[in-house]
């Protein structure tokens, strides 16, 4: 199926996230879905020449500790909501640390605001990230 015809009412796909410091490409994150839950996981990491092109998420915990980033399983659990997708969890590959997450397609279903937070969503960050396919 061509990505001219992505359907742009759900998150299914290819995104690009991107740096918060630099505003450069990280990684590509492929989400699927199962029986109405969204899933997403690393399928690319963006790095320079002098990093370690096959990082481990050392810093995860449980089940996730040392396993290769790419591949990895970063969003997990997600429902469709009204005009969103919450109740799962997201990871920080960085730091290893999990916070209850919601998504929110924006754009058309070009770009999906990406909230992680501790709590209530108040208290967290988002990021957006850009439809690749």
């Amino acid at each position: 199926m061509s990505s001219a015809w992505a359907d742009d009412s759900s998150p299914v796909g290819v995104w690009k996230t991107i740096d918060d410091v630099s505003g450069k490409p990280k990684s590509l994150v492929r989400i699927t879905e199962s029986n109405g839950v969204l899933q997403g996981k690393i399928e690319k990491l963006f790095r320079a020449p002098e990093e370690d092109q096959n990082p481990k998420c050392d810093q995860c915990k449980g089940d996730k500790k040392d396993q290769p980033m790419i591949g990895l399983v970063i969003l997990s659990g997600l429902k469709k909501d009204g005009d969103e997708w919450n109740g799962g969890e997201i990871t920080d590959p960085k730091d290893g640390k999990t916070y209850k997450s919601k998504l929110q397609l924006t754009e058309s279903g070009k770009k999906l605001q990406v909230r992680g937070y501790v709590g209530v969503p108040m208290f967290g960050r988002s990021q957006t990230w850009l439809r690749e396919e």
